[in-house]
């Protein structure tokens, strides 16, 4: 098995001898902005002969960013600058300098996401960015597509790296004194807590009937069974229904959880609590109201909604929802990540309901993924056994980095929301 390889690069036109290394005119641009990005951030860009991007001498203490093919990189950075970077670690055309952490050398830029580039550079940000393909629309058809692209990569896969529950969201860490610091708490205890902690807020307990969308692993869906509620469960992942049917089934909860692989819209039927775990993510912006209105109609009077969703500030959300970038074109296709205030919005403006309990835990994220990248690396021997390549290695090193920087420094949050309808706040 291969993964999607990056945009090829070509050598440029403008070099009529290669020993000459003459960038050409789109590169040297490129060069220029990375320079002048690279002045703003406490990273050094330290070029194949040793000297640093900026002409500056080196600085001891900093992360240090490794260009090996320049041309290659400011040639990708030229031709799309938001997919480009990523594309270029995927070809190996950067890394982290040996000693350096990845995260540390994109942490600094996730810091300054809204400073890093010249406002004048920011004006012309339209000529450069990409509008979103009509391909990964999140319909009916298309939101089967986008799931199977991620979701359906392989169970054996995630298996390697993923905690025992196989929950592949956000852990829930016990920050009481008494628990010690979070590098060192139980990964899989600090899911069974993030389960707990979403059913706790919807108020499932025995009998209560409950939809999930989103099914995962099957662990949300076995946590509520255990708790005496009656769960019915959707995915529109085949991969991922079976090895939950498989968790269910040896759990001996089959009488209580009905898996179906099924589009949420689809759904029919009422409910005491509706809960979902970062599937809004994946709904996009032109169905949100769907989604929502799908909760609202699915609950009972006096349910309760909870959800997990990973939020980015409602600023960013406007300046970005309609840019196509790099997470969107290699992880996941069709993705979109509310804000707070567009969830508010949404639900005010299609339904009933209310956002009555916000629970945010974004740091939490930062170490769940530097869990997972350190289990994804440790265990890339029995992954390219699966058949996948060192281009999709290189992809999933800078996804799980990439993400993990972006909640370290704030840029991304991730919470547990409880909706009601309005009028029927239970507290």
């Amino acid at each position: 098995m291969t993964t999607s390889a990056p945009t090829p690069v070509t050598q440029p036109l403008c070099l009529r001898r290669p020993a000459l290394r003459v960038l050409c005119l789109r590169a040297r641009v490129a060069r220029g902005i990375l320079a002048s990005v690279a002045r703003r951030v406490p990273v050094e860009v330290r070029l194949p002969d040793g000297s640093t991007l900026t002409g500056e001498p080196a600085t001891t203490g900093r992360p240090v960013l490794e260009v090996v093919r320049p041309t290659a990189l400011f040639e990708r950075l030229a031709h799309h600058p938001k997919i480009g970077i990523g594309e270029a670690y995927m070809a190996g055309d950067w890394r982290a300098a040996p000693g350096t952490d990845l995260a540390d050398v994109l942490r600094p830029f996730a810091e300054r996401m809204t400073t890093a580039v010249p406002p004048g550079l920011l004006a012309l940000r339209a000529l450069v960015d990409r509008r979103i393909p009509t391909a990964t629309r999140n319909s009916l058809l298309g939101s089967r597509r986008n799931i199977e692209a991620h979701y359906d990569l392989s169970n054996e896969m995630f298996a390697l790296f993923l905690d025992e529950t196989l929950s592949y969201s956000s852990a829930l860490f016990d920050r009481s004194p008494e628990a010690g610091p979070v590098t060192t708490q139980d990964l899989e205890a600090a899911q069974l807590r993030k389960v707990a902690g979403i059913l706790d807020q919807a108020k499932v307990t025995l009998g209560s009937r409950v939809l999930e969308i989103g099914t995962g692993w099957g662990t949300l869906a076995i946590e509520a069974a255990r708790r005496g509620a009656h769960v019915t469960t959707v995915t529109l992942s085949r991969e991922q229904a079976a090895l939950a049917a498989e968790r269910v089934r040896a759990a001996g909860l089959d009488d209580l959880v009905d898996i179906r692989v099924q589009d949420y819209r689809e759904v029919q039927g009422r409910f005491d609590a509706v809960v979902s775990v970062e599937m809004i993510e994946a709904v996009g912006e032109e169905y949100w109201p769907t989604y929502f209105r799908t909760i609202d109609e699915r609950l009972v009077p006096g349910g309760i909604a909870a959800v997990q969703s990973i939020l980015m500030s409602h600023d960013r959300l406007q300046a970005t929802k309609h840019s196509y970038g790099w997470i969107q074109k290699h992880i996941f296709p069709g993705g979109l990540i509310p804000s707070l205030e567009a969830i508010d919005a949404t639900t005010r403006e299609h339904t009933a309901l209310r956002v009555t309990d916000v629970r945010a835990f974004g740091t939490d994220y930062a170490e769940t993924l530097r869990r997972w990248r350190e289990r994804f690396l440790a265990a890339w021997p029995q992954v390219a056994a699966l058949g996948f390549d060192e281009t999709f290695r290189r992809k999933w090193e800078f996804y799980l980095a990439y993400c993990e920087a972006g909640f370290a420094t704030g840029y991304l949050d991730v919470a547990q929301i409880r909706m009601e309808r309005s009028g029927t706040t239970t507290g």
